[in-house]
């Protein structure tokens, strides 16, 4: 469940507690090219207030117009599809035949959202176990490897930071990241020893950590859904950092700095630290896409952009300059 999930969950529990009846809709299968992936919800208020999205609209449409019907006055939990044929799959708005699998269920006490929302609060990554034979609800620690499934007698989901990115360095470019990382669900971790700096570091929810880096990163335990970028420009903490995360498991390390620069510090690597020429060619850098990007909140962007790439498993090869003042790598060399 990511961040605008969060705050659907958030809008159910207010309507519930207003006493409203509420349906709240899980995508639990796709089949061809769906609008939204597996594990996103809608929920559809007694009187049609909508609140999230699992198609481009028409499927919310119908899911309303039964609402209001009382035809989705559940007792316990249902499956539906959506799209089975060609011609309803055109009537719901699914492209390419696309078919939706939707578990509907009727929000009560037994749902547990104001004690899901509390441990999400808390950072903790949950399983929840939604029986179908009677809405009743378990709540579990959960692992970053775990997936939505759906049995014939339950529906589990996990919720909560499902990926962790390591910032080193509380200066302004890792202020914008911290932020806009947060709204992409990211666990965000900030580490920088230094006290000018971290003295006055304030992105709520995102947590500082005043070791040195490469201790840091050591006990972190990078795995395949950590990422740890370097942003300070000091290779004596950004190297320490970086020495460790390209021996770990991490999906993504990345460091800021010109190509000139990049050059010396894998040189750095290689000499100093044995960082091998395999462990190498897994830092990014110029980190993030090249994109033109110039101030902080720019790269910023494009360091997410990357970071979205490379988690769905795609490479976004170089820009090609349409115009004699591009530059592709203008932001990203400072």
């Amino acid at each position: 469940m990511d961040n605008v999930d969060l705050t659907i969950l958030r809008q159910v529990i207010d309507w519930h507690r207003a006493g409203h009846r509420v349906v709240l809709a899980t995508v639990t299968r796709t089949w061809g090219s769906a609008p939204r992936p597996i594990g996103s919800v809608v929920a559809v208020r007694g009187d049609g207030q909508i609140a999230g999205s699992v198609s481009g609209g028409c499927i919310e449409d119908d899911l309303i117009a039964k609402v209001k019907d009382g035809a989705l006055a559940l007792s316990r939990p249902e499956t539906t599809v959506y799209g089975v044929g060609a011609e309803e799959a055109t009537r719901f708005g699914l492209p390419c035949g696309g078919t939706l699998q939707l578990v509907l269920e009727p929000v009560s006490a037994a749902s547990r959202l104001p004690e899901l929302l509390e441990r999400l609060s808390r950072g903790e990554l949950v399983r929840r176990v939604l029986s179908l034979a009677d809405g009743s609800v378990q709540l579990e620690a959960a692992g970053p490897s775990d997936e939505l499934h759906l049995s014939d007698t339950a529906l589990s989901t996990t919720h909560g930071p499902r990926w962790r990115l390591l910032l080193i360095g509380a200066g302004q470019m890792t202020w914008y990241l911290a932020t806009m990382a947060k709204a992409l669900d990211y666990e965000v971790l900030i580490c920088d020893p230094r006290d000018e700096y971290a003295d006055a570091w304030n992105v709520p929810g995102a947590r500082l950590l005043r070791a040195m880096p490469d201790d840091t990163v050591l006990e972190l335990q990078p795995d395949g859904h950590t990422a740890v970028i370097a942003l300070t420009h000091d290779p004596k903490l950004d190297d320490l950092a970086l020495m460790e995360a390209l021996k770990s498991d991490a999906f993504y390390v990345g460091a800021i700095g010109s190509r000139i620069n990049q050059a010396k510090r894998k040189a750095r690597l290689a000499e100093h630290f044995g960082v091998t020429p395999a462990q190498l060619s897994r830092l990014h850098g110029p980190v993030g896409l090249k994109n033109g990007a110039r101030t902080p909140p720019e790269i910023a962007v494009s360091i997410l952009a990357e970071l979205t790439a490379v988690r769905y498993g795609f490479a976004v090869p170089e820009p090609v300059p349409v115009s004699a003042a591009a530059s592709p790598d203008s932001g990203c060399v400072v």
